[in-house]
Order: structure tokens, then sequence, then C-alpha cells
């Protein structure tokens, strides 16, 4: 029975911690392929363009959403980011599970356009946590900070919508969560149809 790549969104509040988490997995297991999102904002100090993200214009940007060059792309915090298509469709095909870090706009869209995908949300163990979290990286304004915040706010009214929420309180504890999630969900009936016909056809023989 080949196996199918499933496309997995991993959203969640800004500082939540989703990233590290993404990181983790991909370096503990081979099964997983991180998609590289496109991104308007300017990098952050030790980030590399191609790594975490690909760093293009707003012009650059728009012209591949004019080609259909992706499969969901939104705004936030004055910023676009989206998901390259060809990337995410050539590692499915290959059976490799493709990981993307994408907040809730464009997740409903992935849903829209895949629906097998499975939809992650990230939660730190309070408010207060991820307050703490976003000022201990010392890389935003307090401005920046209470955008942030104020579009958590936003956000905790659409986690009804994903499939799963996970807790990061300890990242090996949250990591290995994520990791059985998707390693569940791989067994649903749905995405094993082509094996239960043939299993089907395979009885009726007897």
């Amino acid at each position: 029975m080949k196996r199918k790549g499933i496309i997995i969104v991993v959203s969640g509040f800004s500082g939540a911690g989703k990233g590290t988490i993404m990181k983790e997995l991909t370096k503990r297991y081979d099964q997983y392929a991180l998609s590289i999102s496109a991104t308007t904002r300017n990098p952050r100090e030790g980030e590399e363009n191609g790594r975490e993200y690909f760093f293009i214009t707003t012009e650059e940007f728009e012209k591949l959403i004019a080609e259909n060059g992706l499969i969901e792309h939104a705004k936030y915090v004055n910023n676009y980011y989206g998901t390259p298509r060809k990337y995410v469709e050539e590692k499915l095909s290959q059976g490799i599970d493709v990981i993307l870090e994408i907040e809730i706009q464009g997740a409903l869209q992935i849903k829209e356009q895949y629906s097998d995908a499975v939809l992650l949300f990230v939660m730190p163990p309070s408010a207060q946590v991820l307050e703490k979290r976003l000022r201990g990286r010392g890389t935003e304004t307090d401005e920046v900070i209470a955008k942030r915040l104020a579009r958590a706010k936003e956000e905790a009214v659409g986690i009804e919508k994903y499939d799963y929420i996970v807790v990061n309180d300890d990242l090996d504890e949250c990591v290995e969560k994520v990791h059985e999630i998707i390693g569940s969900a791989h067994n649903t009936p749905d995405r094993n149809a082509d094996f239960i016909n043939e299993m089907r056809e395979q009885l009726g023989k007897f």
C-alpha cells in the first residue's frame, strides 16, 4: 500500500512556539517536509532567504497571486504571507507529509482545496505566558507586540474550526503529541480508501 502525503497545517498565536515545534519534528523524523512560505516582511536577525522564508517584494508577491502560484495567501500585520503551490504538491506525491505554518485565514483556504488536510492549532498554557514569550524575543516594539496580542484575541474565536489543539507547555511532549496526531491521521478510512477497496475485491473472490 503506497503511502500518500498529508498536508499538516500548524497555526497558533504569534509567540506560541509553533515554528520551534515544526523544526523539531523535521529534525527528529524524516517523513516530514517543512514548506517554506513567501513573505513581504523584513527578515529578523539570523533569518536567511530560502530557509525561514522566501523574502520577496510586494510586487513579486502580487504577481504570484495573479499567476495562481500560491495555494493560500493572507495579509497579517501589514505584510503578505503565502504558500508556493509547486513545492507542496511535489512532496505530497512522494509520500511526504508537508507541514505548513500559516494563520487561520490561510488554513481555511487550504482546507477548502485539500479536504483531508489536518489542521492543528498551537496554544500557550496561558495568555500571560504568551505575552512573556513575545517580549522575550526582544525583536519587536511594544506597538507590534500589542498588535500581535490583539490579533491573538481575534484568532481565539476561530480555534473551533481546527481538527486538534496542542498546548505547548513542554516542548518535547508537544512535539511527540503532534507526531502522534499525524500518525493517527494516516490510519483513517478515508485516507486508505484504495486499500479498503482492494481488500473488498480480494474478499469477494472467496
